[in-house]
């Protein structure tokens, strides 16, 4: 073991708290699954709306309606989902009615979602 100039023992100087170091990983790893799967949600929308958040346009088949939100579980803890609510059919319907696409940002099939 090492010893300062005074002779004093050095081994205990830097502790590493395990869990909370785990702690703090872990709410980094959720809150970063949490924004990617929001975004692909956003990105969804606006790919059933054919047209961005306020976008107008010829084109436009759906508008939004706001969100209402979801607890998904994952392997990294508990998720909100802050899902899009569109004007002329639920987003569930446009994933349902869907063929399957690995592109779509949450599968019906593999995803439990809760309301809370």
């Amino acid at each position: 073991m090492e010893e300062d100039s005074r002779g004093t023992e050095l081994s205990n100087v830097i502790r590493i708290d395990d869990e909370r170091v785990r702690d703090h990983l872990g709410r980094i790893v959720r809150g970063t699954v949490e924004e990617t799967l929001n975004a692909m949600l956003e990105a969804e929308a606006e790919r059933l709306c054919n047209a961005g958040r306020y976008e107008r346009t010829q084109a436009r088949r759906d508008q939004r309606s706001g969100t209402y939100e979801r607890k998904l579980e994952t392997k990294a803890g508990s998720v909100t989902l802050k899902v899009p609510k569109l004007r002329r059919q639920t987003f569930e319907e446009a994933h349902s009615n869907a063929p399957r696409r690995s592109s779509s940002a949450i599968d019906g099939g593999r995803a439990q979602w809760r309301k809370h």
